[in-house]
Formats: structure tokens, sequence, C-alpha cells
């Protein structure tokens, strides 16, 4: 995983646990979904570059 795939997945991780708190304290439902859905994609950003690193290393051997 590069260091800018490694960052903007954890950007959108941390970007969507912001929203999603900030949607708690005003008690905006939708910000909480979407800060949901934000923290999702960086997941699975996170997992997609894992598996490619994973292909990687297996294709080295």
């Amino acid at each position: 995983m590069s260091a800018s795939d490694k960052l903007s997945a954890g950007m959108d991780k941390l970007a969507g646990k912001a929203e999603e708190v900030v949607g708690k304290v005003t008690g905006d439902d939708s910000k909480v979904a979407e800060g949901k859905a934000k923290q999702v994609k960086g997941g699975l950003k996170q997992s997609a570059e894992d598996v490619k690193d994973a292909a990687k290393d297996a294709f080295d051997r």
C-alpha cells in the first residue's frame, strides 16, 4: 500500500468519524449516516490496497 493510498483511506475514515460525531452532537441523523458511510469507504479502500499488496507479495515470490 503506497503512502498516499494509506493517507487517503485514513483521511476518509477520520473525516467520517468526525462527521458522525458532529451528527450525533447536533442530532442530525443524516450526518451520522454520511459519516458512517465515509468510514466504510475508507475501510474498503484500505482493504482493496491490502489485497493488492498481498497479490504483489505472492507474485514476487
